[in-house]
């Protein structure tokens, strides 16, 4: 099916450590009267640009989702999901000043304090079933957004598209599995532990042959005999139920957020919005802005030369 408009839908904080863990040069600058390393800010600004610019992805409409505060509900459910123990200091510094930069280019951004970025993005790629979403960000909990041909991962430091048909052909259950999945797989990055013994393989036969997490049979001899040591794994899964099943919430995504959203919210303008000039100063990085205006010119022109 062809879809008119396509949401590029970007998980900023994803963005951001990554611009904090690259390569670059340290940029160091002076931000209401404090000295602050921006240089995660920074980085993550030239690749918002170089995404406006990039002729190939047509970016129309677009919004950036941050995790405001580390910390969501899903503390609150269990204690050793992650939180923001461990994050470098120069970094937490920068979670409030990139919202405002790109914000500041007038690009929509989605602060996240309860919930999470993820569930922000998931929430965008379920309002608008009349478009559709890519969702940027190599995250394996958004695989469970995925749907049909209109909504897709993009990986864009490996220049890697995931699709439903994709994740299916590749791991062998549908993406609607992956909170049953990561369940009892577990998932360090996010502290959840899931149980022992359960690797992805073994989980992925289960999924694939029984569906939910749920509908696994408690009886070893009803799983598939090629399951090594499923006479362990099933009573270990029997006595272990309840975890399980508040892993699977953890790993759930919400998808109804009340960001209160409409399509026209999400349209990139035709200009940089006028604070983004001097926001690029602030940050010692006025060149920002001079490529943000040839940017915004490079794509007036492809629009026009596309309307001739």
């Amino acid at each position: 099916m062809a879809y008119a408009t396509r949401v590029h839908a970007v998980d900023g904080t994803y963005e951001l450590y990554r611009a904090h863990y690259s390569k670059r040069p340290r940029k160091v600058a002076t931000v209401d009267g404090e000295e602050l390393d921006v240089t995660a800010t920074v980085g993550l600004t030239a690749s918002l640009l170089a995404l406006l610019a990039d002729a190939k992805a047509r970016v129309s409409h677009l919004v950036y989702a941050f995790d405001h505060t580390i910390r969501s509900f899903r503390n609150d459910l269990y204690a050793g999901y992650k939180d923001d123990a461990g994050v470098p200091a120069e970094l937490a510094a920068q979670f409030g000043l990139v919202e405002r930069v790109v914000a500041a280019l007038g690009v929509r951004v989605l602060p996240m304090v309860e919930v999470e970025a993820d569930d922000a993005l998931a929430t965008v790629a379920a309002s608008f079933p009349e478009c559709a979403v890519d969702i940027l960000s190599p995250d394996k909990d958004l695989a469970q957004c995925l749907e049909g041909d209109r909504v897709r991962t993009v990986d864009r430091a490996r220049e890697r598209t995931t699709t439903y048909a994709g994740y299916v052909e590749a791991r062998g259950f549908s993406p609607a599995l992956v909170p049953d999945f990561l369940a009892l797989v577990g998932d360090p990055q996010d502290g959840i532990p899931g149980l022992a013994g359960f690797g992805e393989k073994t989980v992925a036969q289960l999924l694939a042959a029984f569906g939910r997490r749920e509908q696994i049979p408690e009886e070893a001899n009803a799983w598939p005999a090629a399951i090594r040591g499923r006479d362990r794994l099933a009573e270990a899964l029997a006595a272990r139920r309840g975890e399980a099943a508040l892993y699977k919430r953890l790993a759930t995504l919400v998808r109804d957020v009340p960001l209160g959203l409409t399509l026209a919210d999400l349209e990139v303008p035709a200009a940089p919005a006028p604070g983004f000039e001097a926001a690029a100063r602030a940050l010692g990085a006025g060149d920002l802005a001079a490529r943000a205006d040839k940017v915004f010119r490079e794509r007036a022109s492809r629009a026009a030369g596309a309307g001739t």
